[in-house]
């Protein structure tokens, strides 16, 4: 007989989800832990959500004895009012992409942060820290710049096309770092000739299948930069595509959608998870058809 401890039943909420590889990830391995598992995306442009408010789906899904939501873009920083709790990091990060259902409370977490700086650390590891320039300081970018200040980035330039959200992440970072040096940025052509930066990271959704473009301007790119991008569908996004193309060391969406969801699914459901076997289920995506389900079985 089942009880809850044998089941996870989650869900993603966003825009443009349909394409994400979350839902697969946190099921096999729950599955490969021996739960049974239910992941649901919740894409907000779905029609059958139109007039829905991200405070009613997030009441719908607690409702249905959801065990927990993942939250991404455009709800990181939205999502924060409808909480109870926030854990010590996602309160630093000020961003919520993890939302348990615990104890009749509705507690925010932040996974983005641990999942990009796991990424970065492994993907990138002997890349020059001095400077970097961040693209996009949003929910996903607040995530990100605090992990690379944590990774050691010594001073942080932050673009965003709203200048008061840049002004504002890099005063943020600044408190929570204080060996980082941070700035924020309205013209990045002029930064790269008067203090050209180590390396690049987009944590706009620039790239994503509905919003394809880059958020940069790809003359500026050259093969001495390093290039991340937290955008994974189309995994190879146009920037990561250019870089790579001009000989950059570079740093996809994949590593830091793997690890941030290794850390929610220990959220969910109070259990270590296999960020090889997660990789395995992410990678698996891009295996031909026939490969793909040998693998999956």
């Amino acid at each position: 007989m089942l009880t809850r401890e044998d089941c996870l039943l989650a869900g993603l909420i966003g825009q443009g989800i349909a394409l994400s590889r979350t839902p697969l990830m946190q099921m096999q391995e729950a599955r490969a832990q021996g739960l049974f598992s239910s992941y649901k995306k919740l894409d907000m442009d779905a029609p059958e959500r139109a007039g829905m408010t991200l405070a009613q789906m997030v009441q719908s899904a607690e409702a249905a004895g959801f065990d927990g939501l993942n939250i991404t873009y455009p709800y990181k920083i939205e999502v924060i009012a409808l909480l109870d709790e926030l854990s010590e990091n996602a309160r630093a990060v000020g961003a919520v992409n993890t939302v348990v259902f615990r104890g009749g409370k509705r507690i925010g977490h932040n996974t983005d942060m641990w999942g990009f700086g796991e990424s970065f650390r492994r993907g990138l590891d002997g890349a020059r820290t001095g400077h970097a320039l961040l693209l996009g300081a949003g929910g996903a970018g607040v995530a990100v710049a605090n992990a690379l200040a944590e990774c050691g980035v010594q001073k942080l330039s932050i673009f965003d096309t709203d200048p008061a959200r840049a002004e504002a992440l890099a005063a943020q970072v600044a408190s929570n770092f204080p060996a980082t040096r941070t700035q924020p940025v309205s013209d990045i052509a002029a930064l790269f000739a008067e203090d050209k930066p180590n390396g690049v990271v987009n944590a706009t959704p620039m790239g994503m299948a509905k919003l394809p473009g880059m958020a940069i301007d790809a003359a500026l790119i050259d093969g001495d930069l390093w290039v991340a991008d937290i955008v994974y569908f189309p995994l190879e996004t146009q920037l990561i595509a250019t870089a790579r193309a001009k000989g950059c060391r570079v740093l996809p969406g994949s590593g830091m959608a793997v690890f941030q969801a290794v850390r929610a699914f220990e959220l969910f459901t109070g259990r270590p998870a296999d960020p090889v076997r997660m990789k395995a289920t992410f990678d698996a995506f891009d295996l031909p058809a026939q490969d793909a389900g040998t693998q999956k079985r």
